[in-house]
């Protein structure tokens, strides 16, 4: 049974993951350039390794002081909330860049890439093949996310597990075919600004599927431990947000560049 402590000096302690956090990303990103031009992969290797040992402690310590502490109260839980509203409104810009960046260059193609889109000699894919099945994947993921949801609301942890799991097998089959259509692609990321929007943008979004995943992984593998009531359960709620965040954008991604763009 899991308890709600709003005593006022169980409160959430200072975390010093955030700013390890920040420096270990500096690290990777200053070991990516190294590797950029001295094509030494020690640096950036050593920053994410170091990353993922710190969010592994971070996320622990999270659970921890959320399950078994009580620590999270109203006041922390909104927080959290806003928090993860505002991460995905950020999220939300970073894409809106890719798509400004390929509605520039495809509503006013310029003379270097003849005045055309797609711009000469380039292939695009078929949107009624694998970005089709990709899409109805995602829509399917979804659909069993928000089962998932329902079931944890109604206290049916049946229910529950069974939704997660096909939602996180639909997230890998998606990454499957993706990784498929990049090796399968007839055009490559330095094919003009068609081949660059095209493998940012999608690329960027297959990275978030494979993050968002990872986060319905840690969420099943909570479940297992009974860390979610109906009444308690902020982790799996913003994994479900993430995912729709994800759906959406893929739907974009779908019309505007696989289905609009060719």
């Amino acid at each position: 049974m899991l308890m709600k402590i709003n005593h006022p000096y169980h409160l959430v302690t200072s975390s010093p993951w955030p700013i390890l956090a920040a420096f270990n990303i500096m690290i990777a990103m200053m070991g990516f350039i190294k590797f950029s031009y001295h094509f030494d992969l020690n640096l950036m290797l050593f920053g994410i390794f170091m990353l993922i040992l710190t969010i592994i402690q971070w996320w622990r310590d999270v659970i921890r002081e959320s399950t078994y502490q009580g620590y999270h109260t109203l006041k922390v839980m909104s927080g959290l909330r806003w928090g993860m509203i505002l991460f995905i409104v950020s999220e939300v810009f970073f894409f809106i860049s890719f798509f400004w960046a390929f509605y520039h260059s495809s509503l006013s193609p310029s003379i270097d890439i003849g005045t055309i889109w797609p711009p000469l000699g380039i292939s695009p894919f078929n949107a009624m093949q694998i970005p089709l099945l990709n899409t109805m994947i995602l829509l399917a993921s979804g659909v069993t996310i928000t089962w998932s949801h329902h079931g944890l609301l109604e206290n049916n942890y049946n229910e529950m597990i069974q939704g997660l799991l096909l939602t996180i097998i639909l997230g890998l089959y998606f990454t499957m075919l993706q990784m498929y259509e990049y090796m399968e692609a007839p055009f490559t990321i330095a094919d003009s600004v068609y081949g660059s929007t095209f493998f940012m943008a999608t690329g960027f979004h297959g990275l978030h599927v494979i993050i968002g995943t990872t986060f319905l992984i840690t969420c099943i593998y909570r479940m297992l431990f009974m860390h979610f009531s109906s009444n308690h359960h902020f982790g799996f709620e913003a994994a479900a947000w993430y995912w729709h965040f994800v759906d959406v954008v893929w739907l974009f991604l779908y019309i505007s560049i696989y289905w609009w763009g060719n």
